[in-house]
């Protein structure tokens, strides 16, 4: 049995952030640029708070089984939630998504390499 591969990501906004608080993020934004966001197993937060108090945490997780997608799912938004109220940052509306990149559809160019190893 081959492992899969999930990529979670846990949406939601700060909330009640102290003036302290958000000058902490904005000191620290660079950091966190969206253009900089990848999926780490430790998780990897993206936010832009000068534009929107919204945040992104990106979680890479695998599993062997098609179910295991949502035990990542879970421990990813554990995971963020204790990020949060480890550095006493409120949050609302968490909102988790997960893909298995196993079921992800084939780019072109995975297309093509597909068919050439199997030609």
């Amino acid at each position: 049995m081959s492992t899969r591969t999930f990529r979670i990501t846990v949406r939601g906004v700060f909330d009640g952030l102290s003036a302290e608080q958000r000058a902490e993020l904005l000191a620290r934004a660079a950091e966190h640029d969206i253009l900089h966001a990848a999926f780490t197993p430790e998780g990897h937060l993206s936010y832009d708070l000068a534009a929107r108090s919204a945040f992104t945490f990106r979680f890479l997780d695998s599993g062997e089984e098609e179910e295991d997608i949502l035990e990542a799912t879970e421990r990813a938004e554990e995971a963020a939630k204790a990020w949060l109220t480890s550095r006493g940052y409120g949050y609302k509306n968490l909102k988790p998504q997960a893909e298995d990149l196993s079921q992800a559809p084939l780019g072109k160019r995975q297309r093509r390499a597909a068919a050439q190893k199997q030609a």
